[in-house]
């Protein structure tokens, strides 16, 4: 994952490293200096949504738990 948060009107989107080149619900994540975007990669031009850091923060652990 990206270390720095990028501007708003230029974020750099990634992936998560367990999505693979035919999976078929994959999210990207973008971070910026206030939370970070989350979007759709299949369908981006929808728009995003914003969640705080300490609810990305949340997400993960969550995620982390679930997959141990």
């Amino acid at each position: 994952m990206p270390g720095s948060p990028q501007p708003e009107s230029e974020p750099r989107w990634f992936k998560s490293s367990y999505s693979g080149g035919n999976t078929t619900e994959c999210i990207e994540a973008a971070f910026v200096p206030f939370g970070v975007f989350v979007r759709d990669s299949k369908q981006p031009e929808l728009g995003h949504l914003m969640v705080s850091p300490g609810a990305w923060s949340d997400f993960l652990a969550g995620a982390c738990r679930a997959s141990s």
